[in-house]
């Protein structure tokens, strides 16, 4: 699947629909285009979403590079569903927070499953920011997401009535395992201490607040 993205992505092809260019010829161009994408993916294991600089949460794309993980959480598929059951009524949400916002995905998804919420989105990288900013500008929600620079709760002002956040969760031993693909990663927004827990813990104690 991955192998069918890059080159569809790389000859500007429909993404979901591989079948109908099964038997097309390529241009020698296009053929080292491919080879290029394929070596820098296989030889050097540089992340699919790296190479396209894009990634999709559902149906919605979001713009990604080196200064943010790749976006893949759970969470996403929770908000597909309005946080249902925890949330009754998506209309009468009005502040929500996303921790540790990275490229911003969670944060645009919140404000679109709940469009009468204000969105405050916190991240201590400020590279990740920058994309962050890009996403949120793409998907023309400036005047709804506002873009926090700081260390979890540092810098607001409450009460949010939803707080999400894909935190760094990997502990020490899983971090010394990564493959090369999660390498590549910003180590920040992965490493969670010995045990994973370091960031969660700090969430947990201060989320009542």
């Amino acid at each position: 699947d991955e192998a069918a993205y890059l080159i569809l992505h790389t000859l500007k092809l429909p993404l979901d629909r591989l079948e109908p260019f099964l038997d097309t010829k390529l241009t020698s161009e296009e053929i080292e285009a491919v080879r290029r994408v394929l070596r820098l993916r296989i030889e050097q294991r540089v992340p699919a979403a790296y190479l396209t600089h894009e990634a999709w949460l559902g149906d919605f794309r979001f713009y990604v590079d080196e200064r943010v993980i790749v976006p893949r959480s759970y969470i996403a598929e929770l908000l597909r569903d309005g946080l249902s059951p925890w949330v009754k009524d998506p209309e009468s949400a009005g502040a929500a927070l996303d921790l540790c916002t990275g490229s911003g995905c969670l944060a645009i998804l919140l404000a679109q499953t709940f469009p009468n919420a204000r969105v405050d989105a916190t991240e201590l990288s400020p590279d990740a920011l920058e994309v962050a900013s890009r996403n949120v500008s793409d998907y023309g929600l400036e005047k709804r997401i506002r873009l926090v620079r700081g260390d979890l709760f540092a810098g607001l002002t409450g009460p949010f009535q939803l707080i999400v956040s894909n935190p760094p969760y990997v502990n020490a031993d899983s971090m010394a395992a990564l493959p090369p693909e999660y390498r590549a990663e910003p180590q920040m927004a992965l490493a969670g201490g010995q045990d994973g827990l370091d960031i969660v813990r700090r969430i947990l104690s201060g989320a009542g607040a």
